[in-house]
C-alpha cells in the first residue's frame, strides 16, 4: 500500500528552517596585548563549532550548570546543517524487530579495525538514550503504531540498525538543539573563528588555558581578534572538507585538524576517510546513497561532444549483475577495496573513477531504466539479485521507471534536488566519487579527552571511527560523545578563569596576530587562492580512493616543502577580510601534510588497502577484473589483518611529524560490573577518574 505524503510534509522536511540565535554578548573584561586592547571573554567551556555533536555538548554542559560559550564561524552553515544523503542515516543500538545488543553493535562499528574497543562500546550504549534525548526534543524519528523507532539497513551494517527523518536527518538534529540552546539562552558568537589555542604548562601537564579568536561582527578594531579565557575547550569543528578537489562536503568548511596540530595535539588513523558517489561541488553537493541507486537509475557518461556511453556494460558481465551492484551502492556506499573484487559494488566507483580520466561525466538518469549489459538483456524487474529482489518486493517498490521507483520509496530525495534546483523528473544529474568522511582525527581517550589535558574533541574532529564505520555511526558518536564530555567537565567542577591572563599566553597572541598583520604588508608572501589550487589537487590526484603507492612519497616531499614556504614566506593578503583565510590554510596546509605523512608512513610500514583507499602497486597481490578482462593498471596491495590491531598516532614537532603505531584499547571484563558493587563508584564520581577500572 503507497499513501502520497502531502506537499506541505515534504516541505517540512526538505526545506528546513533554523532559530535565530541572539549574539552573545559584549565582552565586560578586555586583555593587553602591547598596545593594543583586545575583548576578553571568559567561560567554563568554550565549544568551537555549532554542529549536531558541539550544540549537544553544549546543551548537555548547561543541563549540568557549566559555564558554557560556543563559538562558531557559520551558523548552520556545516556539514550537520548542509549535508546529507537520501535518507540520511542515525545509527543506534536498536535493530529492526530484534531489540538491543551493545555488544554486537560494538563489534561492528569496530570490525574493520582501529577503533579502539572501549569506545566502540561507548558509543554503543550511549546510542540508545541520546537518541531518546533527540526524540524528547522534538527530533521527528519514524515510528511504528507500537512506537518502535522505523529501521533499515546501512553499509557495513548486517542487522538493520538505521533510522532517518529523510535527507535532512542532521539538520533536523542542529534544528532541535538550536532550539534547546537558545531556550537555555547559552551565548553564542555567531560569526567567530578560533585561530590559536592558548596552552601552558601547569604542574608538569600542558593544559589549555584558552584560545585566540576572529570575530566577524566586531572586526572594526584589530580585525576582530579577541581572547576567550577558559577552563576547557570542546573542539566540534567538524572534518577538513576543503582538502580535495572532489569533494562532497560544503564549501567552505575548514574543520579543526590543523588547529589541533599546532597545539602539539596529538591525532589518529589520518589515514582512514570515506569516499563515495555523490554529486559535484560545484552545484550542490549531496551524497547519492540509499534510495537514489536503490531505485537503480541508468548510469551513463558523456563526452564533450555530447556521446553517450553505456560504460558499466564494459564491467560486468550481465545486465543482472550490473543492476544489482548499482542498487547495492545503496547500502554499500563507500568505496572499499575488496568490493572491487569479483565484480562488487566498489567497480562502479573504479569505472566511474576511468570515465572522469578519459574526460567524460558521469550521469544518473532517473526518467530511464539501466539499457543492457554486456549479454545484451535487457533491464528486467524480474531478473535481479536475491536481495535486490527482496528489498524492492518488501517495500513494494517495482513500478516501471526509477523515477516512479524513488517517488514511492522515498519522495524527500526528489523534493530536495528540486528545492536546490535540479529537477529529478526531466534531467539527468551529473555525479562523481567524493572525499566524504574523515574518520581520523584527534585521539581522545573513552571520555573525548585529547593529549591536550581541557582540550576534548567530538564528532568528526575526534579521530574515533575506525576503518568501516557503520553508515550513519559518526550522527551517534558526536550526540555520545557530547554527553560524555559534559559529564567528564561537570564533575571536575571547573569554574571559569578569574586571573589575568600569563606572560606566556599573551606572547602567544602576541606573536599569532603578528601572523596577520606580517600577511597585510607581505609582497612577497603566498597567494592563498595558488595555495588552496595546490593542496586540493595534490590530494584528490594522489591521496584520493585511488592511490599510486609509487607517487605518495614525492607527493609527500611537495606538502612538506609548501609547509616550508608557508612558515617561511607567510601568505599574503590585500584587505583585511581576507586575513580569516590565512589562518585557515595556514592549519590545511598542516592538515595536508599530516594525512600524507600517515599514508607515506602506512604504506612504507607494508600497510594496504582497506575502508578509505586502494593502494596501487605493480607488486600488488589483488586486481579487480571486469568483462573485458584484468585491470592491471589497478592492481593493488591487499591489507594485512594484523594493521587492524593498532592506531597510527601523529604529533606535530614544530619541523615535522612524531608517528608511531599504538595498540588499541581494550574492552574491560563486563562481567565484572554489578550493582550493589558497583553504585558507590558512581555516587562518589569515582567513574570519570583517568585511571579508574571497574573491579
Amino acid at each position: 500500500m503507497s499513501i502520497d505524503v502531502p506537499q506541505d510534509i515534504l516541505d517540512e522536511l526538505t526545506d528546513v528552517p533554523m532559530p535565530k540565535v541572539t549574539a552573545a554578548e559584549t565582552a565586560k573584561d578586555s586583555c593587553q596585548i602591547g598596545d593594543m586592547t583586545l575583548p576578553l571573554y571568559r567561560c567554563g567551556t568554550l565549544v568551537i563549532g555549532s554542529g549536531a555533536a558541539g550544540l549537544r555538548a553544549a546543551v548537555e554542559l548547561h543541563r549540568r550548570d557549566q559555564s558554557v560559550l560556543i563559538a562558531s564561524m557559520a551558523l548552520y552553515g556545516g556539514t550537520s546543517a548542509c549535508s546529507g544523503s537520501d535518507k540520511q542515516t542515525l545509527h543506534t543500538a536498536g535493530t529492526s524487530n530484534h531489540g538491543d545488543d551493545f555488544k554486537s553493535l560494538a563489534h561492528a562499528l569496530g570490525v574493520g579495525g582501529c577503533m579502539d574497543l572501549d569506545s566502540a562500546y561507548i558509543e554503543a550504549v550511549g546510542s540508545l538514550h541520546t537518541l531518546a534525548g533527540l526524540q524528547y526534543l522534538g527530533l521527528p524519528l519514524p515510528v511504528d503504531r507500537f512506537g518502535a523507532v522505523l529501521r533499515y539497513q546501512t553499509d557495513h551494517d548486517d542487522v538493520g540498525r538505521a533510522t532517518s527523518c529523510g535527507p535532512r536527518t542532521s539538520r533536523l538534529m542542529v534544528q532541535v538543539l538550536a532550539r534547546e540552546a537558545v531556550r537555555l539562552h547559552i551565548p553564542v558568537l555567531r560569526k567567530c573563528e578560533v585561530v590559536r589555542l592558548l596552552v601552558e604548562e601547569i604542574a608538569g601537564k600542558r593544559q589549555v588555558v584558552g584560545a585566540l579568536a576572529i570575530d566577524l561582527e566586531h572586526r572594526e578594531h584589530h580585525f576582530g581578534f579577541i581572547v576567550i579565557h577558559c577552563a576547557n575547550v570542546v573542539l566540534a569543528n567538524g572534518g577538513p572538507g576543503e582538502l580535495y578537489r572532489d569533494s562532497v562536503y560544503p564549501a567552505h568548511c575548514y574543520g579543526g585538524l590543523g588547529l589541533a596540530i599546532e597545539a602539539g595535539i596529538e591525532l589518529t588513523n589520518l589515514t582512514e576517510s570515506q569516499f563515495g558517489i555523490g554529486t559535484r561541488r560545484s552545484e550542490f553537493p549531496w551524497n547519492l546513497s540509499g534510495t537514489y541507486v536503490q531505485v537503480m537509475p541508468y548510469v551513463f557518461s558523456r563526452d564533450a561532444a555530447g556521446k553517450e556511453y553505456n560504460f558499466l556494460a564494459e564491467y560486468y558481465r550481465t545486465t543482472r549483475e550490473l543492476v544489482s551492484n548499482v542498487f547495492r551502492k545503496g547500502y554499500q556506499w563507500p568505496f572499499h577495496a575488496t568490493r572491487m573484487l569479483n565484480f562488487g559494488s566498489s567497480l562502479v566507483d573504479l569505472a566511474i573513477a576511468i570515465e572522469a580520466r578519459r574526460g567524460r561525466t558521469v550521469f544518473l538518469d532517473f526518467n530511464r531504466n539501466p539499457l543492457p549489459g554486456a549479454d545484451g538483456r535487457a533491464f528486467s524487474l524480474g531478473e535481479l539479485d536475491a536481495d535486490v529482489a527482496a528489498y524492492l518486493n518488501n517495500n513494494e517498490a517495482c513500478q516501471e521507471l526509477p523515477i516512479e521507483r524513488l517517488r514511492h520509496m522515498n519522495p524527500l530525495a526528489i523534493e530536495l534536488y528540486r528545492m536546490h534546483g535540479h529537477d529529478l523528473t526531466k534531467d539527468p544529474l551529473p555525479f562523481n566519487v567524493n572525499n566524504q568522511h574523515m574518520n581520523g582525527g584527534v585521539a581522545v581517550d573513552i571520555w573525548n579527552e585529547s593529549s591536550l589535558a581541557g582540550c576534548f574533541a567530538v564528532g568528526e574532529v575526534a579521530g574515533t571511527h575506525g576503518v568501516t564505520r557503520p553508515g550513519g555511526a559518526a550522527l551517534n558518536a558526536g550526540q555520545v560523545s557530547g554527553v560524555r564530555v559534559a559529564e567528564q567537565i561537570a564533575s571536575r567542577k571547573t569554574a571559569p578563569p578569574t586571573h589575568s591572563m600569563t606572560a606566556n599566553s599573551v606572547a602567544e597572541i602576541a606573536r599569532t596576530m603578528a601572523i596577520a598583520t606580517h600577511a597585510l604588508a607581505n609582497t612577497d608572501g603566498l597567494d592563498i587562492a595558488q595555495t588552496r589550487d595546490a593542496i586540493q589537487a595534490r590530494m584528490s590526484d594522489y591521496a584520493g580512493f585511488l592511490c599510486e603507492i609509487a607517487e605518495v612519497p614525492r607527493a609527500y616531499a611537495e606538502a612538506q616543502a609548501l609547509r616550508t614556504d608557508v612558515l617561511q614566506r607567510g601568505f599574503s593578503c590585500t584587505r583585511p577580510a581576507q586575513l580569516i583565510e590565512v589562518f585557515r590554510w595556514r592549519h590545511l596546509v598542516l592538515a595536508s601534510e599530516a594525512v600524507l605523512a600517515a599514508l607515506n608512513y602506512y604504506i612504507n610500514q607494508g600497510g594496504g588497502s582497506r575502508g578509505a583507499r586502494a593502494y596501487l602497486s605493480k607488486d600488488g597481490t589483488q586486481v579487480p577484473d571486469s568483462q573485458r578482462g584484468v585491470l592491471e593498471d589497478y592492481r593493488f596491495r591487499e591489507e594485512r589483518t594484523a594493521d587492524r590491531e593498532y592506531k597510527l598516532v601523529l604529533r606535530w614537532l614544530g619541523d615535522g611529524f612524531s608517528i608511531e603505531q599504538r595498540a588499541l584499547r581494550q574492552m574491560e571484563d563486563l562481567g565484572r560490573i554489578f550493582f550493589e558493587k558497583n553504585w558507590s563508584f558512581y555516587l562518589t564520581g569515582s567513574v570519570y577518574q583517568k585511571n579508574f577500572q571497574h573491579r
